[in-house]
This record gives C-alpha cells, sequence and structure tokens, in this order.
C-alpha cells in the first residue's frame, strides 16, 4: 500500500514520538508499505521553521533529506493533476498544507497516515 503520511505524522515518526498510534507504528514498520511523504510537507516544515515555530537541528534542506533517507520515505512531489483535484474538496477544512496532503493521497492512490478528525471528513482513506 501507498501511504501519505500528514506533516505532523513525519515529524513524529523521526522523532521517535510517543503521539504514534500502535496501528501507525505497524503501517510505517511495514516494509511491503511505501511510505512517502510530500513536497506539501516540505512547504509546511520550512514555513514553521522560518516563523520560530519549528526548531531543526540543521538547515531545511539537508535535515528533510537525511530524515526521509534514514527512515526509508520516499518524496512525492506536487503535481498539476493533485493541485486540480483541490477545486472539488468540500469546504471542511481551512488548512491548505492538509487539503493539499489530501488532494494528493486522491490522485496517487494513498492512504494518509494522520490523526487529524478533520481529514477523515474527506473523501479520502485514512489511518491512524
Amino acid at each position: 500500500m501507498k501511504c501519505l503520511l500528514d506533516t505532523c505524522t513525519f515529524l513524529w515518526i523521526i522523532a521517535g514520538a510517543k503521539d504514534l498510534s500502535p496501528a501507525a507504528k505497524e503501517i510505517f514498520a511495514n516494509p511491503s508499505n511505501e511510505i512517502l511523504l510530500s513536497a506539501v510537507s516540505v512547504w509546511e516544515i520550512s514555513v514553521k521553521h522560518s516563523l520560530g515555530k519549528l526548531p531543526l537541528p540543521s538547515t531545511i534542506e539537508r535535515f528533510v533529506v537525511e530524515q526521509r533517507e534514514r527512515h526509508g520515505i520516499a518524496a512525492l512531489p506536487l503535481d498539476e493533476r493533485a493541485v486540480l483535484h483541490l477545486h472539488k474538496l468540500p469546504a471542511l477544512h481551512r488548512d491548505p498544507f492538509d487539503r493539499m496532503l489530501i488532494c494528493q493521497a486522491i490522485e496517487h492512490d494513498c492512504f494518509l497516515l494522520t490523526p487529524d478528525p478533520l481529514i477523515a471528513q474527506y473523501p479520502v482513506r485514512v489511518q491512524w
């Protein structure tokens, strides 16, 4: 299965946080799952870091690439097909990063690994 990580899920995985559910840990650890980090999440991390809300131990370029590689997470670029899906989403959630992750998950046949109950209201597969 293809699994797209929510931004918070990526940050919790790399930090070894206890916030991950047992099911999320199992999904991430299963070698048959393809785990993806969206360019949208990298954008969100960059914005939060530049606002001083997310301190990082190194430059964002180094941090994201090193953590993705260390944890076997593939990059998912943002493509036109996903962006063009945005107008089809109902206005349930105002977070633009989450809305684009939802579009990517739908268009790339992924499920989103997220604890966010608002995301589960959309027509997207969610696991937690």
